[in-house]
């Protein structure tokens, strides 16, 4: 018999678990944002070369389990749908940590009309009815990166960012490219230095995903994107929604040529979202928040595995 068949979650967890649902759904409700549902398995999936999707063989081309409901989402949105939202389970291969797994839960919503400051201040609200917190920082990542490292990441070569993460890091260093010099600058020596609640915006154009790029005061060209960390923990992430389909597509082609350098399989770009985006896309923002991370904060958690009743390493 096994010996770990008991729940990673207390009873009390589980118990807040059920009441941060009810909170958020009463949260959009009461400003009129639709709960939606959509599949799952997808005949399509995400490209970015660091996400590594469940592929499920069968019928005639394989399926995926979604790292995230975007594109159905989208797909709703260009028909119509008006502002909505959704708490689904979303699955991303290879991640299992103590603020990771496999299968998680995640809040995503869609608001036309919004901009970035607009989805900024209603993850605000929500975290203000959640946590009850009051006070929020807002830096631009070059001011984050400028005060920590001491240079300008939109503005330094990628040589720069390379030799500062290795004298700071100890790390093997193969196939890197850019954004992940950033990224490994940004995980490792800016994020366990932000403190209280913390919302980062203009992030680098190499890092756009599907959110815009436009110029900032100082003439960079910035991602429209915004995350928000809790004492260091990435909590949300949002988007000014990329609305042109042709860019759409570019995008897709630059992330299968990193990921073939990078030895990945190929992922072609769902046609039909592809297709939403030529119909076309209202002017939107979007945020995707991690539900089980909120709670690990509700409880004073330390492991996602207790705030889930099964983790990856109880099932």
């Amino acid at each position: 018999m096994a010996s770990d068949w008991r729940p990673g979650a207390s009873q009390d967890a589980l118990r807040q678990r059920a009441a941060l649902l009810a909170l958020i759904r009463r949260f959009f409700a009461e400003r009129d944002v639709l709960e939606v549902d959509t599949p799952a398995l997808l005949c399509a999936t995400a490209s970015e070369p660091h996400l590594d999707s469940f592929v499920l063989p069968g019928g005639d081309a394989p399926r995926f389990l979604q790292t995230s409901p975007e594109f159905a989402m989208k797909r709703l949105l260009a028909a119509g749908s008006g502002a909505i939202y959704q708490v689904c389970k979303c699955f991303r291969r290879g991640e299992s940590a103590t603020r990771h797994n496999p299968e998680f839960t995640m809040l995503e919503w869609y608001r036309p009309g919004f901009d970035r400051r607009d989805a900024v201040a209603e993850t605000t609200a929500l975290i203000e009815a959640v946590l009850g917190l009051s006070r929020f920082r807002h830096h631009s990542y070059a001011e984050l990166f400028e005060q920590f490292l001491g240079l300008n990441p939109h503005r330094a070569s990628d040589d720069e960012l390379s030799q500062l993460a290795l004298s700071k890091l100890e790390i093997q260093a193969q196939g890197m490219a850019r954004t992940d010099w950033l990224d490994l600058l940004m995980s490792h020596l800016v994020e366990p230095k932000l403190e209280g609640a913390v919302f980062v915006y203009d992030f680098p154009r190499q890092q756009a995903g599907l959110s815009r790029i436009a110029e900032n005061d100082q003439g960079d060209a910035v991602a429209q994107r915004f995350e928000l960390y809790i004492d260091g923990m990435e909590i949300a992430n949002g988007y000014h929604e990329l609305l042109d389909p042709l860019e759409l597509q570019r995008r897709a082609d630059v992330d299968n040529a990193q990921r073939r350098a990078c030895g990945l399989p190929e992922i072609p770009l769902d046609p039909h979202l592809l297709a939403a985006h030529q119909h076309g896309l209202p002017d939107c923002s979007g945020v995707a928040l991690g539900f089980d991370r909120l709670l690990m904060l509700v409880c004073g958690a330390t492991s996602i595995d207790q705030v889930m009743a099964f983790s990856d390493r109880r099932v």
